[in-house]
């Protein structure tokens, strides 16, 4: 009964862009450094990076990277796989369980359950700093890092949106710190009707927000990710 219980809440809550999961002191062994999958789904799982610095009574910082439409956990990762290991990051990378993130399809609901499931099993294993949880992505996973950033900023300290086209919170938590990278060419989310919007609307709900507007398309250059990484990092925002 009470399985059930909990079940039925976390479905709703889930299906509300609801997260549950938060950091915890570790129970289970901690896996080995590096890449690795973490063995939820067999066909759109999602990956783990651990930097070579980590160490269980030095709580590290985590960053949820979220992919564009049409990609994957790789892709998630791939703005800042490179500095992990420099920064001491650890970096947690879920596939939308479709082309692209629930929100996009009509509302929330899988797609927050598995980053749900992904998370619980991430803080199982490591010690998380809660002060220093970030949710990063880029064009449709910057849209979603948005919205369910906003929904979940008492999870979420920090969100950093890559060229993103929209957001759509379900409900305000938290006074997270927002960062927000547009390329002034792009031509597949225009940056007047999508960024220049979002940062107008994100000051005018009193959220601090970087913005960072870059001679470029619809990318993330290394400068700009650097950028969004040190602003991280910083002891103070």
């Amino acid at each position: 009964m009470i399985k059930d219980t909990q079940q039925k809440q976390n479905i709703q809550a889930a299906y509300q862009g609801r997260l549950l999961a938060r950091p915890v002191q570790p129970t289970l062994e901690p896996t080995p450094h590096g890449l690795q999958t973490l063995g939820l789904d067999g066909d759109r799982d999602a990956l783990l990076y651990i930097p070579k610095s980590y160490q269980v009574e030095r709580p590290a910082p985590l960053v949820l990277m979220l992919h564009g439409a049409g990609g994957n956990a790789q892709g998630g990762l791939s703005p800042f796989l490179n500095f992990a290991d420099s920064q001491g990051i650890i970096l947690l990378a879920p596939a939308s369980q479709q082309t692209t993130w629930d929100l996009l399809h009509g509302g929330y609901g899988p797609d927050i359950a598995f980053i749900d499931q992904a998370l619980g099993q991430t803080f199982s294993h490591y010690a998380i700093d809660p002060a220093r949880i970030a949710i990063a992505g880029f064009s449709d996973g910057g849209s979603y890092a948005l919205s369910v950033g906003i929904t979940n900023g008492d999870l979420f300290s920090y969100i950093i949106a890559f060229s993103p086209g929209f957001m759509a919170p379900a409900s305000l938590h938290g006074d997270p710190s927002i960062f927000v990278s547009h390329g002034k060419w792009d031509n597949v989310l225009p940056i007047e009707r999508c960024s220049r919007k979002i940062v107008r609307q994100l000051k005018e709900g009193n959220y601090d927000v970087v913005y960072q507007e870059f001679n470029g398309i619809h990318t993330v250059p290394v400068k700009i990710a650097s950028s969004a990484l040190a602003w991280f990092a910083a002891p103070e925002q």
